[in-house]
Order: C-alpha cells, then sequence, then structure tokens
C-alpha cells in the first residue's frame, strides 16, 4: 500500500497533535521556516485546553482546536469528533507529538497510512507511555527514540526511522529523557520532511520514503 501527500510536496500540510508543551511542535515550525523542507503546519489540534503546544501555535499564527473527551458521550463519539476537527485542515499527513491519547478507528480509517508518531524508545522494545522508565528497569546499555505510523495497536505500527541513544552510568529517567528528546526532535523533522517531499510507500511492515 502507498500512502502520498494529495498535495505539491513544497507545501504538503500537516494537522500536528499534542497534549502537552509542544517542544516537538516547536522543531517542526523552525523547521518549516526554510522552504526545502517540504511541510507546513496548518492546524494544531489537542484533547486539553490548557495544553501548552496550542500557545506555541497560536503564537505563529497556526490555527488550533481543542477536542476534550469529556465533551463527548462516549469513545468512539470522540474519535469522530478528532477526525472530524483534522480533516477540516485536509490534511496530506497527521502527526502526534506527545498525544496521550490513543486513537481509534473512526480516525485511523480515516487518515490510514498517514498518522505519524514518536515513541521514546527502540520499538518495539518498551512501548507504552514508560518508554525510558522500563529501559532503565531493563539495564539496556542503549535505548533510543522511534518515528512510526500510528495504527490500532500501542506503538505497533510500521517503523520508519530509529535513533539509539546510549544509556550513561547515573541516568535517570529525567536525564535520560532529556537526550532522548534532543534526537527525537530531529529525527521527526527529518521523517515528516522527507514523507512530505518523497511520499510513503508501506508494504506490510516494511516502509521506504519515495
Amino acid at each position: 500500500m502507498r500512502a502520498s501527500p494529495d498535495v505539491v510536496p513544497s507545501s504538503a500540510r500537516v494537522v500536528v497533535l499534542v497534549s502537552g508543551g509542544g517542544s516537538n511542535l516547536a522543531a517542526l515550525l523552525e523547521a518549516q521556516r526554510d522552504p526545502a523542507w517540504g511541510a507546513r503546519v496548518v492546524g494544531v489540534v489537542s484533547d486539553r485546553a490548557g495544553a501548552g503546544g496550542l500557545e506555541i501555535a497560536r503564537a505563529a499564527g497556526v490555527a488550533t482546536a481543542v477536542v476534550a473527551p469529556r465533551d463527548f458521550p462516549d469513545r468512539e463519539a470522540w474519535d469522530r469528533g478528532m477526525a472530524q476537527a483534522v480533516g477540516v485542515f485536509e490534511p496530506a499527513w497527521v502527526v502526534s507529538v506527545g498525544f496521550m491519547r490513543i486513537l481509534g478507528a473512526p480516525f485511523l480509517d480515516r487518515f490510514a497510512q498517514r498518522v505519524i508518531n514518536t515513541h521514546p524508545a527502540l520499538l518495539p522494545s518498551f512501548p507504552g507511555a514508560h518508554g525510558v522508565r522500563d529501559a532503565l528497569a531493563h539495564g539496556v546499555r542503549v535505548t533510543g527514540c522511534t518515528v512510526h505510523l500510528v495504527d490500532a495497536g500501542v506503538d505497533t505500527g510500521p517503523i520508519l526511522a530509529q535513533r539509539a541513544v546510549e544509556v550513561l552510568a547515573g541516568d535517570d529517567e529525567a536525564t535520560l529523557h532529556e537526550r532522548i528528546k534532543v534526537e527525537e526532535r530531529a529525527l521527526l523533522v527529518d521523517v515528516v520532511g522527507r514523507a512530505a517531499r518523497e511520499g510513503l510507500t508501506v508494504e506490510g511492515r516494511a516502509t521506504r520514503f519515495g
């Protein structure tokens, strides 16, 4: 299966999903200052009205929307609400950066093979909300970050790119996570730009740009 932007590569439309502070969003907004990057953030959607990423978006002149679960009668209705809110922006790609909700079928069916996520571990090892903590507890010497497509599982989608980060003596969860975040931001910027410029081919679990 092939998933590729339906707009010219020089202006591939991107919607970013945020729940927290938005440091990865800030990195994407900085990257788009270079037209050669190939993508443009056209909207930011959050599940939390107080998410810091919304302020970053507004300061950059990017349209925002909040789709709070409490405003919907059930999970499926919220998923449909998310799909509608994101669909308004007609994105070529949806990028989840620190978005702390699992996206369900109504959303993933609409944006199949076009939702990109980051995770602070080398998947398939240490999926879930505590990837850094779990890697430390397991005693690994090397961990890192993964950028992958989102599917119906928890951090189970096809892998797009990874970078390794050494675990140093004396590391705790906070220090290790900060070093991972540096690599994660750079990797995400690279992957989103390549997806925008080149498109993405997915065959089973194998992926390639172009």
